[in-house]
């Protein structure tokens, strides 16, 4: 009996659905109409009147074409994307309602189900209606602030919606990372990004949020929740004096994330760190974590898991940086005073990012201030750094610009190396930054940037480089659940030499590298366990490989062009958040990548089955501008997955591979200047790699300690490299001097990271080996006979200790530590003679090694007072970097003298250099 009534109540509920939808039925058209004025058209055609507020309507405009359809479907394709519901009453009224409904009945079910309903029906618990949502009468909960997000559905059987938007600070609208959101009384928590971004998933109906942050107000709001939506918090600083404030924000994210290999770096927490001059640099910060470093002091690019320098994608604000250094590497050309945060992914690399194999450092700089006119400044012994930010409209947009400069040769002539004490270098970059909140859906940023160094090592020559981005992003919500981000760039690397010597062989050569990329991202959040990025991406480079011109009247020099290179890389990708269950969360990604190598252009030849010389060269192919040369392409699979074992411990593992079309081509250890670019051809393949990793991540007291141990496996397909004496730079056939190898990386990253009290800091260590093979059938395009070798930057152990230790919230020190093992290089180890001549014979390449690194700096800091009311805040820095005035080699190298081979090292710092550097800002 139960049962059949149970079927009658849920047949009633039918009837009255249906019954609800005879209403009159009209014809009307409305484009882009004002919604009053579509009200009024619907009353004029029926004999319904409507009651709202006008405010409701005030912004809103509506599109729609309908042919004899009901009212009540007009109304809801209308509404549909907007917070407005409606009740029909009788035949002649209809109410407006914002967020909720008018109900003229309770569910049957809504004091409770009939007895064994969910034992008949075990589908119940989806048929029953939510029923009215009822706010509580706390007496704490009086007075807040109350927000209502999204429409109620009445037909709607889900329990939980996904609440997200931004924490932003109310007086400078800069976002608010590490921000901590709590819902009250439900166990339910996250903390805001780098970028101020949070996402939570929480119950239909009321939500008492709370915030806490170092340096913000703590705020209660209270959320009504229909829908899904988006809720920006706008919070006030913080004036209180504290004796400690400990940072609970992003508590758990090592554990929490499924993304492997991924390091946050933001600026502002590694401003203690020591780092050569005094200067504050997030690159340099980046090496002194596991599995990231440099091919030795002074080096300019860095190696990843066992990856060369090329394979690193940097990015700033979505332009590519193609030599991210300045002053031999000395420095970095990011200016740490504009920039916010580096998210560095050197493990899982989203599906989003492609054309690197090893990393992607993704740097975003800081949003300017749209209240008030603001900046920050510093001067030190070889640089000073100016940054300017000032509202153009007031809490919607503002403009950062930012310079810095050096005035460097005088720390030249303190170098133990005679050719750089003997040398001139000047640097200096400059970016300019416009952020723009249109309205709550709309977002445009602009950010423009030019670096230059230029330096000359020799009397008779002069080296400059320079590179120039700009990028325009703009950001829409479609809806509570999508949102859509449009990118487009312009990147320009270029350097010259100009050489004027005492012969006639005079010259003045150029070198230029243009990429121009478009960029579309979508997000959705369906709800639930989903989350979903998808989007396209193409990208068009420009390769000029060099000229050649003489300089002056008399030079011997023949003017030489190098045939400019043009290719087009293009791909689809699509990644899902998917969390299975408590425990298990997987981010799963596809990129499909494509490459075309276009004309206009030429393109050799050579015989099958022989090496690829002048000898072997069969014919000369020429392409049209535009025509396709060669594609290359494939999938790019991106997955990785986190399993909790514990609440506070988890073990994540991923697997990834990625095409890379685009090769430096240099015959030196570390990047320099004058190192080129090589665009994949008919001759030239892309390069590939695999890695798989597998990690575990622990925290300790509440995230006070974190411990990660990880370890990967990596390997790479069509390195290129060179044959011994090759002649890389202006070579129209360059195809002749390179090879193509095969590269095996893998290695073990643990680091233990305090994060709180007066003494914090890190400890890395990293075990790791990299090997390349360049195996053939022929003897010339075979090296070490054809057996894995060490890779020019392969140091099996590297060891970083980062320790800050406050002493009062004014003074505090610290200290960094680096130990890596010396890198490889290849030594001469005898001579012959042959025909009346005598030469050097070398070892297989990279067998010995140069004598291990290691280094200790020291700093203490001193902040001002701690006054609100003062024009300036100001931070002052003492540091010695390489106390123990270690004499690190840089390179060793040797020279042939009275036939004798003598072998010479070179070094940067082999004396301690003290700095004393002036931060303030205002």
């Amino acid at each position: 009996m139960k049962k059949i009534m149970t079927v009658f109540m849920l047949f009633m509920s039918m009837q009255y659905v249906f019954a609800q939808t005879e209403v009159p039925r009209i014809s009307v058209s409305f484009t882009n109409t004002p919604a009053e004025d579509a009200l009024a058209e619907i009353e004029r055609k029926t004999s319904y009147k409507f009651f709202y507020l006008s405010d409701w309507l005030k912004e809103l405009r509506v599109t729609g074409n309908f042919q004899d359809t009901p009212v009540n479907t007009v109304l809801d394709n209308l509404f549909e994307d907007t917070v407005l519901n409606y009740f029909i009453m009788d035949s002649d009224r209809i109410y407006l309602l914002q967020n909720n409904q008018i109900y003229d009945s309770l569910p049957d079910d809504f004091f409770g189900a009939p007895d064994k309903v969910e034992d008949d029906f075990p589908q119940y618990d989806q048929l029953q209606d939510i029923g009215p949502l009822f706010v509580g009468n706390d007496d704490n909960n009086r007075g807040l602030e109350t927000v209502k997000i999204g429409r109620e559905n009445r037909n709607s059987r889900r329990r939980t919606f996904t609440l997200n938007g931004k924490a932003l600070n109310a007086r400078t609208g800069q976002p608010i990372p590490d921000l901590a959101i709590i819902v009250e009384g439900k166990d339910i928590g996250t903390s805001t990004n780098a970028n101020g971004n949070y996402s939570l998933e929480l119950p239909i109906g009321e939500n008492i949020i709370t915030t806490r942050g170092l340096g913000i107000e703590e705020s209660r709001t209270q959320i009504i929740l229909y829908n899904d939506g988006s809720y920006n918090f706008q919070l006030n600083e913080s004036v209180e004096a504290l004796d400690e404030v400990v940072v609970q924000g992003n508590i758990d994210r090592n554990v929490e994330t499924a993304i492997t290999g991924v390091t946050l770096i933001e600026v502002e927490k590694i401003k203690n760190i020591p780092l050569v001059l005094g200067e504050r640099d997030v690159l340099k910060a980046a090496v002194t974590l596991p599995g990231i470093t440099t091919a030795g002091e002074g080096a300019s690019g860095y190696n990843v898991r066992g990856g060369r320098t090329d394979q690193n994608l940097i990015l700033l604000d979505n332009g590519v940086i193609y030599n991210p250094s300045h002053f031999f590497g000395i420095f970095s050309a990011i200016n740490p005073f504009t920039t916010g945060s580096a998210e560095i992914y050197k493990g899982h690399i989203p599906a989003q990012f492609g054309g690197r194999l090893s990393s992607v450092f993704d740097i975003t700089s800081k949003d300017a201030n749209t209240e008030k006119f603001s900046g920050e400044a510093s001067i030190g012994p070889v640089t000073s750094n100016i940054v300017l930010e000032t509202p153009i409209i007031k809490d919607k947009a503002a403009l950062m610009v930012g310079g810095r400069a050096t005035y460097s040769d005088w720390i030249l002539d303190s170098l133990d190396d005679e050719q750089l004490s003997n040398s001139t270098a000047s640097f200096f970059d400059v970016l300019a930054k416009y952020n723009h909140t249109i309205n709550e859906n709309n977002e445009l940023k602009a950010t423009g940037y030019f670096s230059r160094d230029e330096f000359s090592i020799t009397s008779d020559s002069i080296f400059n480089y320079s590179n120039r981005l700009v990028s325009l992003g703009w950001d829409h919500k479609f809806s509570d659940k999508t949102t859509g981000s449009l990118v487009l760039s312009n990147s320009e690397y270029q350097f010259g030499i100009e050489f004027d010597g005492e012969s006639n062989d005079d010259f003045d050569l150029g070198y230029k590298n243009n990429e121009t990329e478009f960029k579309y991202r979508m997000r959705y959040l369906p709800g639930g366990k989903h989350s979903f990025d998808f989007g396209i991406a193409s990208k068009l480079y420009v390769v000029d490989p060099g000229n050649i011109d003489p300089l002056g009247t008399d030079s011997d020099v023949s003017s030489l062009v190098i045939p400019r290179e043009r290719g087009l890389e293009s791909a689809v990708f699509i990644s899902d958040s998917y969390e299975v269950n408590d425990k298990l969360l997987i981010d799963m990604g596809l990129r499909f990548s494509f490459y075309a190598a276009l004309g206009a252009g030429q393109q050799r030849i050579y015989q099958d089955n022989a090496p690829r010389n002048s000898g072997t060269l069969v014919e000369t192919q020429e392409f049209d501008d535009n025509e396709v040369i060669e594609t290359y392409g494939g999938p790019e699979v991106r997955l990785s997955a986190r399993y909790f074992l514990a609440p506070d411990f988890s073990v994540k593992a991923s697997v990834n591979n990625a095409f890379q079309y685009i090769h430096t081509l240099s015959n030196n250890t570390t990047v320099s200047p004058t190192d080129t670019w090589k665009l994949s051809d008919l001759n030239i393949k892309p390069q590939e790699a695999y890695q798989a990793s597998l990690g575990f991540y622990k925290n300790f007291e509440g995230n006070k300690y974190e411990l990660s141990l990880e370890g990967y496996y990596k390997e790479q397909r069509n390195l290129l490299d060179y044959k011994v004496g090759a002649q890389l730079l202006l070579n129209e056939a360059i195809e002749q001097e390179v090879l193509q190898g095969d590269g095996q990386a893998y290695g073990v990253e643990f680091l233990i990271k305090k994060n709180e009290g007066k003494l914090n800091g890190w400890l890395g260590y990293t075990y790791s080996r990299s090997f390349v093979k360049l195996d053939s059938e022929f003897n010339e395009e075979r090296v070490n006979n054809g057996e894995f070798f060490p890779s020019n930057f392969d140091k099996p152990h590297d060891i970083s200790l980062v320790a800050n230790y406050k002493f009062t919230r004014r003074f505090s020190a610290s200290a960094n530590f680096v130990y890596q093992t010396g890198r490889p290089v290849t030594f001469p180890i005898g001579s012959f003679a042959f025909n009346n001549s005598e030469f050097v014979f070398y070892s297989d390449r990279n067998k010995f090694r140069i004598p291990d690194y290691y280094r200790l700096d020291l700093s203490f800091n001193m902040e001002g007072n701690h006054k609100i009311k003062k024009f300036a805040h100001s931070f002052w820095s003492f540091s010695i970097y390489n106390v123990l005035g270690r004499n690190n080699p840089y390179s060793v190298f040797f020279v042939t003298e009275d036939g004798d081979i003598k072998a010479f090292q070179s070094s940067i710092f082999a004396i301690p250099v003290p700095t004393i550097t002036y931060n303030f800002k205002f």
